[in-house]
């Protein structure tokens, strides 16, 4: 058993080249192998969102707070809320984050393969994210 207090695991920012605005990583949990899942929560100012990107074998996302959007590629914006669950399968392309003047965090869990539960993408343009 493996206890992971909370504060036991810092904070981060969430980088610029995959972000955009002022975005915080809490690592909830990395996978430990031969497990391959990995969790974080991810908090989003208004505003702020993630580049367009794909996960090998999908990602789920659990809204905690806030009001956020969503949008898979070819797409509408979706807006997502508390309790909201939302998958993206494996290897479609989309990206997530807050509303334009409210916050959102969510948990994302996502698994690993080949050691990458990610790939990164280019940025979503004030444009589309205002579509």
């Amino acid at each position: 058993m493996d206890i992971r207090r909370v504060g036991s695991q810092p904070s981060r920012k969430g980088p610029g080249e995959w972000f955009t605005g002022t975005v915080r990583i809490d690592p909830l949990f990395d996978a430990t192998e031969p497990a391959r899942t990995s969790a974080a929560l991810v908090t989003f100012e208004p505003g702020a969102r993630t580049a367009w990107h794909t996960h090998p074998l999908g990602q789920t996302l659990v809204v905690t707070a806030g009001c956020g959007r969503v949008q898979r590629e070819g797409g509408p914006i979706e807006e997502i809320r508390p309790g909201d669950v939302v998958w993206f399968p494996p290897g479609e392309k989309h990206w997530h984050g807050a509303g334009p003047t409210t916050a959102m965090s969510h948990m994302a869990i996502q698994e690993a393969l080949n050691g990458s539960p990610v790939d990164w993408m280019e940025t979503v343009s004030d444009r589309q994210y205002g579509a």
